[in-house]
């Protein structure tokens, strides 16, 4: 889960419930409390102290109050879990911790306490397109997928088939072999995009030049979803996203269709679906290859 330098607190929250296993439990119910931490921005509160600009720590307590409360869960698991979820549905939250604690637990032996936390994020869809034309290119090709699937924070959905491709633009060099990743991420934008060239760089992946040859190239072609709030549009130079140029490459649109056939992509301020996109490019420098897989 992605880390939130700032946080927000909300520590002893108490209320009877009438969660657990045992009829009794349900029926006489006992003491919750409920420690919530809050991965957020405090920037724009910061410089403005606005409430508007933070996140309303009453709104926070009510939503776990009305699950105390509410109807009864048998484990402690799945009311932290439902609480987590109320607090990532408020804006500004990015990340949440919840921690449930039952003092009151029927254990026949002493003890203090019995607490289950569970740490949460927001899932951002994501899109990354891969290219390489050096070495063992469909090995290679492969194991980025695996080592991105790795990082903890990033879960790889769908991967597209092996496409061959002429290279375009830049010096004389080999085809390449091309294929796109669509996935989920609790990390922001800019920490996806600082992933990726990790990930390129590690041993034995090499760039000759610019725009020529390469080991593995990574691209963030597209972050959130298109026409969605957590849509991310950037023309900054350090963080471009959507790509400016994804919609105009057809070894990225026809491989990225092949993962999601259902996909969209921005294209200025239109929306457009993949399929749609897809019978507009010329497909002739681009070979199937095969070999794509789901989660």
């Amino acid at each position: 889960m992605a880390d939130s330098a700032d946080r927000i607190t909300l520590a002893g929250l108490r209320a009877t419930g009438f969660h657990g296993v045992f009829d009794h439990e349900k029926r006489d119910g006992q003491e919750f409390v409920v420690d919530i931490v809050l991965g957020t921005d405090h920037r724009a509160a910061g410089r403005s102290d606005a409430l508007a600009d933070t996140i309303n720590y009453a709104t926070v307590a009510d939503l776990a109050m009305a699950r105390i409360t509410g109807p009864a869960y048998d484990l402690i698991e799945a009311l932290a879990e439902a609480i987590a979820g109320d607090c990532l549905t408020l804006a500004g939250v990015h990340t949440v911790e919840v921690t449930v604690h039952k003092p009151a637990a029927p254990i026949p032996h002493t003890f203090a306490d019995v607490s289950v936390t569970v740490a949460r994020g927001l899932e951002h869809p994501f899109v990354v397109a891969l290219g390489s034309n050096l070495g063992d290119r469909e090995a290679t090709l492969r194991a980025a997928v695996q080592q991105l699937g790795f990082e903890p924070e990033i879960r790889i959905g769908r991967v597209s088939g092996l496409v061959e491709t002429d290279p375009v633009g830049g010096p004389e060099q080999s085809d390449y072999l091309n294929a796109v990743a669509t996935g989920t991420t609790s990390l922001t934008a800019p920490d996806l995009l600082a992933t990726l060239p990790r990930l390129a760089a590690r041993p034995g992946r090499t760039r000759t030049v610019r725009w020529g040859e390469r080991t593995l190239d990574l691209d963030l072609i597209q972050f959130g979803t298109p026409g969605a709030p957590d849509e991310v549009r950037s023309s900054d130079p350090a963080l471009l996203v959507p790509h400016p140029r994804a919609a105009e490459r057809a070894f990225v649109v026809l491989p990225w269709l092949d993962a999601d056939p259902r996909g969209r992509i921005r294209v200025g301020e239109d929306v457009i679906p993949l399929a749609l996109l897809a019978a507009q490019l010329d497909p002739s420098g681009v070979r199937p290859l095969g070999g794509g897989s789901d989660d």
